[in-house]
C-alpha cells in the first residue's frame, strides 16, 4: 500500500511539474565534432583510429514542462570521419528522448537515450551497403542555456550497441575490412522555440 501511495505522489508531482509550462516546439541546428570507431583492415588486422571532423545537424524538437522537462527531438545528422585509408561519411536520423532539469537561472542539464537510423554511408565515394544494424541506440547528456525562445546546448553523444560496416568489392565479395559506425561526438546546437 505504501508503494502505491508513493507512486501516486510521485506521479502527481511529476505531472504538476510538467504542467507548469505549456508544450512548445521548435527548430534546431548546429555543428557536430565527430569520429566514428576504429577501422579494421583484413590484411594483418591493422587498427586505425579516426581523425575527428566537423559535421552538421538540423531538426525539430518538442518540449513539455519547465523546471523538469521532457524534450523529444527528430534530427537529420551528417558526419565525416577521416582515416588514412579514406573518409567515412554517414547520414542518419537521430531521435533523442531527453529529460532535463533547470539548475539555476537559464541553465539546465539533460540526459537520455538516442535512437538512430542510418540513412546512407560512404567510404571514399563507395556506398557501404553492409551495415549490421540500420537502427542503433546511443546516449546523450549535456547542458543548455535558454533565453525566452532562443537556446544553446552542448552535449556528448555515444553509440552504445556494437555496429560495424563491412566493405564489398565490385563483384560483391566481402573484403573483411570494417568500420565501427558508433558515433562519438560533441554536438553544439542553436534552437528557436515557437
Amino acid at each position: 500500500m505504501r508503494k502505491l501511495i508513493l507512486l501516486v505522489a510521485l506521479t502527481t508531482t511529476c505531472a504538476f511539474t510538467f504542467a507548469q509550462a505549456g508544450p512548445s516546439f521548435g527548430i534546431k541546428g548546429g555543428l557536430n565534432y565527430n569520429a566514428n570507431g576504429d577501422y579494421f583492415e583484413s590484411i594483418g588486422e591493422t587498427v586505425e583510429d579516426p581523425s575527428r571532423n566537423i559535421g552538421y545537424h538540423i531538426g525539430l524538437f518538442g518540449k513539455i514542462g519547465n523546471t523538469l522537462y521532457f524534450r523529444p527531438e527528430l534530427v537529420y545528422t551528417s558526419t565525416k570521419s577521416e582515416y588514412d585509408s579514406g573518409n567515412f561519411d554517414m547520414q542518419k536520423l537521430d531521435a533523442p528522448l531527453l529529460v532535463g532539469i533547470k539548475v539555476i537561472g537559464p541553465l539546465s542539464i539533460f540526459a537520455g537515450p538516442s535512437l538512430q537510423y542510418i540513412l546512407d554511408s560512404e567510404f571514399d565515394d563507395v556506398s557501404v551497403e553492409n551495415i549490421e544494424n540500420d537502427f542503433t541506440f546511443g546516449l546523450n547528456f549535456g547542458a543548455a542555456i535558454n533565453f525566452d525562445q532562443f537556446g544553446i546546448d552542448l552535449r556528448y553523444e555515444r553509440g552504445l550497441n556494437n555496429n560495424e560496416a563491412t566493405f564489398l568489392d565490385n563483384n560483391g565479395i566481402d573484403l573483411n575490412d570494417r568500420i565501427d559506425t558508433r558515433p562519438d561526438q560533441l554536438i553544439l546546437s542553436f534552437s528557436v522555440a515557437f
